[in-house]
Order: structure tokens, then C-alpha cells, then sequence
């Protein structure tokens, strides 16, 4: 299977291809310049992997929850190429892709990502036996001191959210986080690993249907909600 995945939900701008149980990826810290690096980057990967867009089996794509614009980007991406090449889109919660990169030392995982004007966005996942993460229960948006989080002893928590509320999240977990690390992004080659069982299960869907997830209709405070803070 040949699986091509893009994740652009954050600061991170990344894209990976899984070609054979081998994956390549590229990734790149770099906030504004997503539209610019990304295809590119698929190009790439296509490039050192000897293949055409042609060879293409599956897309897969990191629908969000994350910044508007970048959540859009991915989508529209996936869209385009899996339309001109009739293939299937996996959509993946970029939330899960996220708590891929905690340890795994059987701690639950907390993955928040800053979603602005005092929120975070966030996701609770457990690593199944296969090593891939399961969500534990439904993905929000709001305030990180009014999160709720279901019962679990343990916590590593990743993600923007927690460089950011760090302090407020910590109040609402039951012990000190077990691991945290608050520099950490989506990475497409994650979007891969969630996905390629999906695929393999025929579990893609049309190009039209992979639709963003925002969690929110908002990208910004009104002047009076801003004198209110």
C-alpha cells in the first residue's frame, strides 16, 4: 500500500508516505509558510520513494482540530489530490495524532493543543496493544481550567495547550502528570500510522467527505468579549 498523509493543524507543517511498511516524512516548524512547504514536501517524498502521484493507494489527512487556516490547507489538499486521482481519504483527528508521541508507559494521554483566546482544544487517548492510540472520550474546545477528563490514575499529557496552561491543566489532573511535554506538533507520519489500518480496512471515505473538524465557529474574541477577560 502506498499511503500518502498530511497534517498541517498546527505550527507544524508535515507530510509522510508509507510505501511498503517503510515511511518517509518531512516535517518542518514553520507558522504561516503551510501553503508554500506542503505540496512540495508531497512531491518529495514521492521523489525519494521512486513513485508517481499515479502509484498513489490512499490519502490520508489530519482533519483538525487546530488553527482554521491550517485545518483547511490539509483538507483541501487531500481533497484536490485524492479527487484527480479518485483515490480514498482517511480522515484523522489531528488530537490523536498528537498523543502518538507520548511515551508509552501506561499512562492515559491528555493531548492538548492552544486553540487561542484562553482555550485549549483536547482529546484523551489510551495506547492499545497494536500501539496505537484510542480515543477514551469526545474531543472538546474551552476553557483549560473547566476540562474534564474521564477517570484515569495516570496522565501524560503533550501538546501547545500545556506550554500554554500548563499550571491550570495541572489542577485538573488527579496526580502530577506522569511525562509532559508542551513543544509537541501533529506529525503527518502519525496521520500514517493511525490510518494505514484504516485503509487496509477499506474504512476510507470519498474526497468530499473528508470533512475539517474546528470544534468552534469562532477564530477570535469580539472587542467586548475581549474587555470581559
Amino acid at each position: 500500500m502506498n499511503l500518502l498523509a498530511i497534517e498541517t493543524a498546527t505550527e507544524s507543517c508535515s507530510a509522510a508516505l508509507l510505501v511498503g511498511g517503510r515511511l518517509l516524512e518531512r516535517s518542518e516548524l514553520a507558522p504561516r509558510r503551510h501553503a508554500e512547504l506542503l505540496l512540495p514536501m508531497c512531491e518529495a517524498l514521492l521523489a525519494e520513494a521512486g513513485l508517481r502521484r499515479a502509484d498513489l493507494d490512499v490519502l490520508a489527512v489530519g482533519c483538525g482540530p487546530g488553527a482554521f487556516t491550517g485545518v483547511r490547507l490539509a483538507v483541501s489538499a487531500a481533497q484536490g489530490i485524492a479527487l484527480a486521482l479518485d483515490l480514498p481519504v482517511v480522515p484523522v483527528s489531528s488530537l490523536a495524532a498528537l498523543a502518538m508521541q507520548a511515551p508509552p508507559n501506561g499512562a492515559d494521554v491528555l493531548a492538548v493543543i492552544d486553540a487561542r483566546m484562553g482555550e485549549v482544544y483536547a482529546g484523551t487517548f489510551r495506547r492499545g496493544d497494536d500501539g496505537l492510540v484510542e480515543a477514551i472520550g469526545p474531543e472538546s474546545v474551552g476553557a483549560a481550567e473547566a476540562l474534564s477528563l474521564p477517570a484515569s490514575p495516570a496522565w501524560n499529557v503533550i501538546g501547545s495547550g500545556w506550554a500554554g496552561y500548563a499550571t491550570a491543566l495541572a489542577a485538573r489532573l488527579p496526580a502530577p502528570p506522569a511525562w509532559a511535554d508542551g513543544e509537541r506538533y501533529p506529525q503527518a507520519a502519525d496521520v500514517a500510522r493511525l490510518a494505514e489500518p484504516l485503509a487496509r480496512e477499506g474504512r476510507g471515505v470519498a474526497a468530499e467527505q473528508a470533512l475539517p473538524v474546528y470544534l468552534r465557529d469562532k477564530v477570535a474574541l469580539t472587542l467586548d468579549e475581549q474587555r470581559r477577560r
